[in-house]
Parts: C-alpha cells; sequence; structure tokens
C-alpha cells in the first residue's frame, strides 16, 4: 500500500476495517510475545556455558599469588583489569572491576557524590537546594530512573545522529552551577544505535561548564557489541578530557553483561588516576571487594576461547539475523507508507522506532491487546513523558526468529492502526 497521507477517506475507511480485523485474527492466537527489554537469548547464554566448569580448586590462584577464595584486592585481581584495560583502552592502574553490574556502580557513584561530593575539597552535591542531569533522549531509561529515585532533576536534550547535541549541552552547563552530570551510552547508544562522533567526544571534554565538579557518566556498554564487520569506532573521552585540562570529568563504566551471563558477569568503573585513588577510598567503607574466583573464571575463560571477539562474533552471528528481520519487516510493511522512521544501528542491542507524533502510547496499548509487550512509550525519556509521544525501543534480541517474525508483524499492523485512527477520527469531526 502507498503513503497513508495520500489515501481517499474511502480507501482509509476500508484499511481501518482491515487492520482491526487483522487484530481480532492475533488476538485469537493467544500470542504471548515479549520485546521490552535487551536480554541475551537462551543460545546466546549458552555460548559460555563452559565458563561454569572451568576452574577446580587448585586453580584458583591468580598469576601473582593471590588466592580469590579470601579477602582482599578491593580494585579487582590484575587479570581482571588488565582485560578491561585492553578493551577501553587505558592502563590497568585505571579499573576498578566489581560485581555483576554496571548498573550498581552507576548508582553508587551518583549517591557517593550525593553524600560526599565527587572529590576531596569539592561539596556534597545533596549540599545544594538541588541538582541536576543532562539526559540526552531518547535514551537509557535505568540511567533516568536512578536521577528520579535519587530526587535528582532531568533535563533533556535532543539526541542527534552524532550524538547529544552539543549546543544545547554547552549553554546549559556553562550557565548552570547546579547541572552536575550527563549520562551518555556513548557507542551503540540505546536505543537509536549511535555512536558518538569525534566532534562531540572532544567538545563533551573540552566545553566550560559553571561547576567545577561536573561528571561525564559515560556507559559503556556496548564497546565490543559489533553487529557488523566495519564496526564503528569511539574516541576516548579519557584521553581528550586530559588534553582539554579536566582529567576527572569522565567516569567510564562497562561489564560483561551481555557478553556472559547478565546475572554472574563482572564490571568495571574507569577513570583518572584521582578518581580511581578517590572512589577506592570510598569503596573501603562499602566492601572488602566483588567476586575474585568470577573475575579470574572469567578470564580463564577468555583466554581458553581465544580471546573475547571470537565470542562476541558467534554473538553477532545470532543477534544480526534478529536485527535484519526487524528491519526487513520494517521495510516490507512500513516502508513507503509515510508513518514511521527507524534507526539501522552497527552493534548494540536496540533499534529505536519513531511513529507519527501522538501515536507511540496507542501503538504500545494495541500491541498489548494481542500479547506482544513493549518498553512502555515515553520509557527513553525521563520520567517516562516523550513530548511528542513517538519514540518505542525494540528489543529483538530475546526472542526466536519465528517469534520475533510473529512480534514485528503484529508491530507494524498496529503502527498502521494507530495513525489510520487518527485520520479516521479527524475525518469523522
Amino acid at each position: 500500500m502507498s503513503n497513508v497521507n495520500e489515501l481517499t477517506e474511502e480507501q482509509l475507511y476500508q484499511r481501518y476495517e482491515q487492520l482491526k480485523a487483522q487484530l481480532e485474527r492475533y488476538k485469537s492466537e493467544n500470542m504471548t510475545l515479549d520485546m521490552s527489554r535487551g536480554k541475551p537469548s537462551p543460545d546466546q547464554l549458552s555460548l559460555s556455558e563452559e565458563m561454569l566448569a572451568l576452574l577446580t580448586a587448585d586453580e584458583l590462584i591468580t598469576d601473582d599469588g593471590l588466592d580469590t577464595r579470601n579477602y582482599g584486592q578491593l580494585d579487582g585481581i590484575p587479570e581482571a583489569k588488565s582485560w578491561f584495560a585492553s578493551i577501553l583502552e587505558v592502563a590497568p592502574s585505571q579499573v576498578i572491576v566489581g560485581g555483576n553490574s554496571s548498573l550498581s556502580t552507576m548508582h553508587d557513584t551518583v549517591a557517593r557524590g550525593l553524600l560526599k561530593g565527587v572529590e576531596e575539597e569539592a561539596k556534597p552535591w545533596s549540599s545544594y537546594p538541588s541538582i541536576k542531569f543532562l539526559c540526552p533522549s531518547p535514551g537509557y531509561d535505568r540511567h533516568f530512573a536512578i536521577c528520579e529515585f535519587l530526587g535528582i532533576d532531568m533535563i533533556p536534550v535532543d539526541m542527534t545522529n552524532e550524538g547529544p547535541n552539543m549546543d544545547q549541552v554547552e549553554a546549559l552547563v556553562l550557565e548552570d552551577e547546579t547541572i552536575k552530570g550527563i549520562w551518555c551510552v556513548p557507542k551503540y547508544s540505546n536505543p537509536e544505535g549511535v555512536t558518538y562522533s569525534e566532534a562531540v567526544v572532544k567538545r563533551l571534554a573540552s566545553m566550560k561548564t559553571k561547576a567545577t565538579d561536573f561528571r561525564i557518566f559515560w556507559d559503556n556498554a556496548y564497546v565490543i557489541h559489533h553487529l557488523t564487520d566495519t564496526p564503528d569506532s569511539l574516541v576516548s573521552i579519557l584521553e581528550e578530557a586530559k588534553k582539554a585540562g579536566y582529567p576527572n570529568r569522565p567516569y567510564v563504566f562497562s561489564s560483561t553483561s551481555k557478553v556472559t551471563f547478565p546475572g554472574a558477569g563482572i564490571s568495571a568503573f574507569v577513570s583518572s588516576p584521582d578518581n580511581i585513588a578517590f572512589t577506592k577510598k570510598q569503596l573501603s567503607f562499602q566492601t572488602i571487594g566483588a567476586d575474585k574466583i568470577n573475575q579470574l573464571r572469567h578470564i580463564r575463560f577468555f583466554e581458553k576461547i581465544g580471546g573475547v571477539e571470537e565470542l562476541m562474533k558467534k554473538h553477532a552471528a545470532i543477534i544480526k539475523p534478529k536485527f535484519d528481520l526487524v528491519i526487513d519487516t520494517l521495510q516490507q510493511k512500513l516502508g513507503n507508507k509515510n508513518i514511521a522512521t527507524w534507526t539501522e544501528p552497527n552493534g548494540g542491542y536496540f533499534i529505536s522506532v519513531n511513529t507519527e507524533n501522538g501515536c507511540a502510547a496507542r501503538v504500545v496499548a494495541l500491541c498489548k491487546e494481542v500479547g506482544l509487550t513493549l518498553t512502555g512509550a515515553g520509557a527513553t525519556y525521563p520520567y517516562g513523558k516523550d513530548p511528542l509521544d513517538r519514540n518505542i525501543r525494540i528489543a529483538p534480541s530475546f526472542p526466536t526468529l519465528e517469534e520475533l517474525q510473529k512480534a514485528m508483524n503484529v508491530f507494524c499492523d498496529c503502527i498502521e492502526l494507530a495513525a489510520i485512527e487518527g485520520k479516521v477520527e479527524k475525518s469523522k469531526a
């Protein structure tokens, strides 16, 4: 069918009735489909099962003689620090290795900023009447949830195809001392799939801020999650900030959550030497160290399989056909109808779809009626409020290809029905 906006009134009504009938057929199938979260599929989890039986009792000593069964090594075993350093292109001394969740590390880092400040001479953020974070949007809902939970005001800034709108960012941070941070997913961003350009990284690193304790929360979750043989490249925020004279500005986070097991991976906090020393001092009151046995298990597994790159190629072989299916179905069913646009990322876990303005919530509701669960409309914006009610995040990784095809057929038909409903209602008025 051609451009929906060019249909006659009679054609609109005819198509409207066809789509309503199709939805009733979907309902009769009693589907239970879920594309709400970026979860690895069972096939992906199976790729790392060998790791579970890798270490025996006499293999729990690190290369430098540390017994991983006991207390100690607050910042992680040397092997794990070196591994994260290699994928994030930093010195091992700039790495603290933690537990399975980088999100927990981000939460704790924000909380410590509120309670104790971010450096020895800085005031606690909580000493201000209010503080704010910049939130490139569409963005990661769990970043926004941290701010909302901890009472931090959020300021949306627009995402472009190169990263955050830096004109907006620079203007805001220059004038407001209470803006203390910005959330960034710099590579294959959630949900847009954008990798920040060199120009954007350099501007973030060097921009003038009224707050001397401003921090960039650099969630490099998808640093090795490529879907093609020509992956995106990302300039080092730590190097650029150091060159610009703001070495303590970036906080970098990463993990193996979608590399091995999301519930049993390892994570990293990476920053300047000063930030690492300050953070280790604070962490010493919180923990004696993360699970060192799990850290060693990961490193020995990566060594045994010939490096993490080989594992990531296997992940891509499972995920890429699902991304292709989503994009192909969007193109086939909606490509010439002028009612939706979508991203085609080179990596990561998400595809971002924009409906016509005012339609996203209706699409999600229609999908739910027939058994398809999506990320909530508005979830990719602070406070769950998409000002244009148009963005929907698609997470293709977990369903099988057969389930995914059913889900995408439902999704595309619901987008078209939501768009046509609005036009039919206008014609009735």
